[in-house]
């Protein structure tokens, strides 16, 4: 294909138009050229739609079109999804997304309780989770990690993005026992400190 930026960039706006999936930059060069500045082409065409009804975003390392995030209301359906997540769920896609890898056992772990197999079933099913290889430890258990759909629905670039500590209390989003928890293991740790620090005295 013509080294033109002008062609290029045409050339990666109909392979993203047209793809099914976002793609990635290696992806997009196996139909425009290997030798195609695909990036040039990925942000000129981002400044483009950039304000448009719909826009080019990138979630982790890949690219694809979307309706621009102020106009989704127009286009969600008025009936509400049939399946909620439940409280399980919610809190097996956070330990994955904040932790990943992580195997089924960890997950246990770090909630305090078994998970059923339905619940990972759950979250396959819906893309935002998918097996990631094995943990070389004897039984080899499998690992799970987040999806980029799972970017994609939460609308974040990359794991990076996930809210922080502080976010979540400011935004209301932490249980209060949670916080009263938290609290008590700030308070053992600051005891521990000076428990320490008058043995050695």
């Amino acid at each position: 294909m013509s080294e033109d930026p002008d062609i290029i960039e045409r050339a990666v706006e109909a392979v993203l138009f047209a793809a099914v999936e976002p793609l990635t930059i290696h992806e997009i060069r196996a139909h425009v050229g290997a030798e195609a500045d695909v990036r040039g082409a990925l942000d000129r065409l981002t400044q483009v739609y950039a304000g448009r009804g719909i826009e080019i975003v990138r979630r982790g390392e890949r690219w694809h079109f979307q309706t621009s995030a102020d106009l989704a209301h127009l286009l969600r359906r008025d009936r509400e999804e049939s399946r909620k997540l439940s409280r399980a769920g919610i809190e097996t896609l956070a330990i994955i997304a904040y932790h990943e890898p992580v195997t089924r056992a960890e997950i246990e772990s770090i909630r305090g309780v078994q998970i059923s197999k339905g619940t990972l079933d759950v979250l396959m099913e819906a893309g935002w989770i998918r097996p990631a290889g094995r943990r070389e430890v004897p039984g080899r258990p499998l690992l799970y990690a987040t999806t980029a759909e799972f970017l994609s629905h939460f609308g974040l670039q990359s794991r990076r993005d996930l809210p922080g500590i502080d976010d979540l209390r400011a935004a209301g989003l932490l249980d209060p026992v949670d916080l009263a928890f938290e609290q008590a293991e700030m308070e053992i740790d600051d005891e521990a400190e000076v428990e320490n620090v008058t043995e050695e005295d």
